[in-house]
């Protein structure tokens, strides 16, 4: 009978193990109820079947596979295990008594169980622990009642053995479903915690490598090492300004910066090592580059000690370029202010000298007069001078209106064919089909055609032709305005330098015109392009565009 008991109390744990084995292979949680529900039943058939009758009283363990199936497997479970348990149970009742017993205890199991079910599935292992003792000294009263039932109805003896054996039953049943839920919800707090984990780690993962491209792809050099000084991460970035291009990942940082002097790569990581929190210097010109480079340390927050450093370097150059460009831009500006307000204040002495000056020529002998227009020439020659940088040095507003392009041109076009055929030259103007109005000044569009143009002619001999095409990109919304002279041409060098004031490849020029064309192209949102080939010609490209590039 012993044997029985104990063969019965390891079926019960069958639902337990079922549910390790199906997690650990398919890790569904969702059909968790189902493996329980149906391994429940098995073993509470199993149960019945290995049941020994002692003097007519059966001794068994088929409540608590009948109760563990119910709370896990569900309401649908509940009714399943309910119908095996009563179409198995049912044969084997001997008498009216025990029939009313049964039936009842049957009544109150399928009726009361769903609510404890609901209850038992929301609480926690300790929780479902207390519902499942109490639920077992309940059907434990049952089965004493049972047990009366049969004595009284039956005359079955009772001896001091049935009596171990029945409590050794009842024992038993109260262990097996403590074991069974403490190892159910065990496993289940375990692999929760474990997908948990595993959750937070692949979290951990992909937001460390997201930090690891950022710090690919940034910009700023960034230099990792550890408590120790050994190099741990270095970036695209570090490999080319810090390392020289060398992949030093695992080096002592010590031993590859200092090599014999005190670097300031090392003295920054050491000082961070030691406990700083921050260390800079100032921007330092290595290599072509002027680096600024920061240092910090990093701590282990929970124990606030020192796990590693950072060494980064921003690469300035441009920005100190741009700084150095940006003062010498605000020099320019008020040295030319400065040369704005003196040279409007010379031209009214030099008017009134031209005025003497036209005066005693006229009170002068005729051998005298060549010696006159020569200072009258040079007098007007300096008040165009003056006139072309004050139009570049002053930032005056200007009234823009809607007009066309090749209006402007069109009228032009008298004056500069009399001025070519001055000089033996023809001029060539093709215009293209449509070009769209734009917002303009005419008097500087004039002054912008007739600057390029006459630039033209000066630097072709006679026979030379001037040619005036424009275009209308319509994808770009773009006017194109070309003048090309087939004069000698400009070098690279001085291709360079053309668009800077007083800049001039004339002998007699200002060097003011080039720049004053710029500055109105740039009035009218546009830019001025050149191409040139000694001994061939030289190009003046003039981009307006109808919107902000």
């Amino acid at each position: 009978m012993l044997k029985e008991l104990l063969l019965q109390f390891f079926i019960t744990l069958v639902p337990a193990f079922a549910f390790q084995l199906w997690h650990n292979s398919s890790r569904h949680w969702r059909r968790i109820p189902v493996i329980i529900g149906l391994s429940s039943c098995i073993a509470m058939a199993l149960c019945m079947m290995f049941t020994k009758d002692y003097y007519g009283c059966e001794l068994n363990f088929r409540l608590m596979p009948l109760l563990i199936g119910s709370l896990y497997g569900g309401p649908y479970f509940l009714l399943l295990l309910s119908g095996v348990y009563t179409a198995l149970r049912i044969e084997s009742l001997d008498s009216m008594g025990e029939t009313v017993v049964f039936l009842s205890f049957m009544l109150v199991y399928v009726v009361f169980m769903p609510s404890i079910i609901k209850a038992f599935q929301r609480s926690d292992r300790r929780r479902k622990i207390s519902i499942v003792m109490k639920l077992i000294v309940g059907m434990c009263a049952f089965v004493i009642l049972s047990f009366t039932v049969a004595v009284i109805t039956t005359g079955m003896p009772v001896d001091l053995e049935f009596v171990l054996l029945a409590l050794l039953t009842l024992a038993m049943t109260v262990f097996s479903s403590w074991i069974s839920v403490y190892t159910i919800e065990t496993f289940k707090e375990n692999a929760q915690l474990h997908y948990d984990v595993k959750r937070v780690s692949q979290s951990y993962r992909q937001e460390v490598e997201k930090l690891e491209q950022f710090i690919n792809q940034t910009k700023i050099a960034v230099v990792l090492v550890n408590q120790y000084g050994k190099i741990t991460h270095l970036n695209e970035m570090g490999v080319q300004m810090l390392a020289g291009g060398q992949h030093i990942v695992g080096q002592y940082f010590y031993e590859f910066f200092d090599d014999g002097l005190e670097n300031s790569n090392a003295k920054l990581l050491r000082e961070a090592l030691n406990g700083q929190s921050l260390v800079h210097e100032y921007p330092q010109v290595e290599n072509g580059r002027t680096l600024l480079k920061t240092a910090f340390c990093i701590r282990n927050l929970q124990t606030d000690s020192i796990t590693g450093a950072v060494l980064t370097a921003h690469d300035i150059t441009e920005l100190a370029l741009l700084r150095s460009e940006v003062g010498r831009m605000e020099r320019l500006s008020l040295i030319g202010q400065m040369a704005a307000s003196i040279t409007h204040e010379i031209r009214n002495p030099m008017a009134v000298i031209r005025g003497f000056v036209q005066l005693m020529r006229e009170r002068s002998p005729d051998n005298q007069q060549a010696y006159y227009g020569i200072v009258m020439d040079e007098l007007d020659r300096a008040n165009t001078i003056i006139s072309d940088f004050l139009s570049l040095a002053q930032n005056r507003a200007l009234t823009m209106e809607a007009g066309s392009l090749h209006d402007i041109i069109r009228e032009m076009i008298p004056l500069l064919n009399a001025d070519a055929n001055l000089r033996g030259q023809t001029i060539e103007v093709e215009l293209c089909d449509f070009v769209p109005a734009i917002q303009l000044n005419e008097k500087e569009i004039k002054q912008l055609l007739l600057n390029l143009a006459r630039n033209g002619m000066e630097a072709m001999s006679e026979k030379g032709r001037l040619s005036i095409h424009t275009a209308y990109i319509e994808e770009k919304e773009e006017i194109v305005l070309r003048i090309q002279d087939q004069g000698v041409g400009i070098s690279d060098e001085q291709k360079q330098r053309i668009f800077d004031p007083f800049f001039s490849t004339k002998t007699q020029g200002t060097g003011l015109g080039l720049p004053l064309c710029v500055s109105i192209a740039e009035r009218h949102n546009g830019r001025i392009d050149v191409e040139s080939e000694q001994g061939v010609g030289t190009t003046f490209i003039v981009s307006f565009f109808k919107h902000s590039a």
